[in-house]
């Protein structure tokens, strides 16, 4: 019997990615995206694997499209949601540059959606179900050296932070949570000079994830299984 994943920001990079694998490897995919129907790939995936591919319009900025997913999938299991979706913000703004533009939505995407994913869809979740949140090594406090990047480094500690408390909120009900940094990715968002390719990161962190269980809940880790600093 397959495993039935969700995944969100489906339609290119990491999550296109994401989708490709585990179709390969016999899962039942739904693959979230704002609009499934011009996402070309996952319209040509859908055609190839008509049976274990599912397309669902969901926009993680607009709360109230929740519920929708919740109504579409009624009572079924979840076994693995991979919250993927993400946006990086405006770019190249120094220390003195940085005003309110962008925030709301950086937080809305990278911070508020995946939990309240997680909280909307909780009874989907059984027992023994895997949550994985892509967060980014620009997050981790410890290894900040750089400075700047100043909305996207916050909207990554964040999640991490809601991250860590799902993962001891849902242990009680057999839920384990994994906080992945995907790795310097060659994505529209990563750019072109990236070290690593779509599908070196995804087999990672499929890995990492095939290796969650309640005893590692709540860590963050590499796309190679690293254990990372807070």
């Amino acid at each position: 019997m397959s495993n039935t994943t969700l995944i969100t920001g489906a339609n290119r990079g990491i999550g296109l990615q994401f989708v490709q694998q585990l179709l390969a490897q016999g899962d039942t995919v739904i693959a979230c995206c704002r609009n499934p129907e011009q996402a070309a790939e996952l319209v040509q995936l859908g055609e190839q694997f008509p049976h274990h591919l599912e397309l669902v319009g969901l926009d993680v900025s607009q709360p109230e499209q929740l519920h929708g997913l919740k109504a579409y999938l009624g009572d079924r299991i979840i076994d693995t949601l991979i919250n993927n979706a993400g946006l990086y913000g405006p770019k190249g703004l120094h220390f003195g540059e940085v005003d309110s533009s962008g925030f709301n939505e950086v937080m809305q995407v990278n911070v508020l959606a995946p939990l309240l994913l997680v909280q909307t869809l909780s009874d989907n979740l059984a027992r023994n179900s895997k949550i994985a949140i892509l967060s980014s090594m620009m997050g981790s406090i410890s290894d900040n050296q750089s400075g700047g990047a100043y909305l996207y480094r916050a909207s990554k500690s964040a999640v991490n932070a809601i991250g860590k408390s799902l993962a001891n909120d849902l242990a009680p009900r057999g839920v384990a949570v994994i906080l992945l940094h995907p790795g310097w990715v060659q994505t529209e968002m990563g750019g072109p000079n990236a070290l690593i390719d779509t599908q070196t990161s995804v087999e990672g962190m499929l890995k990492v994830i095939a290796a969650l269980n309640l005893d590692n809940s709540g860590e963050f880790r590499n796309y190679d299984g690293r254990e990372l600093g807070w």
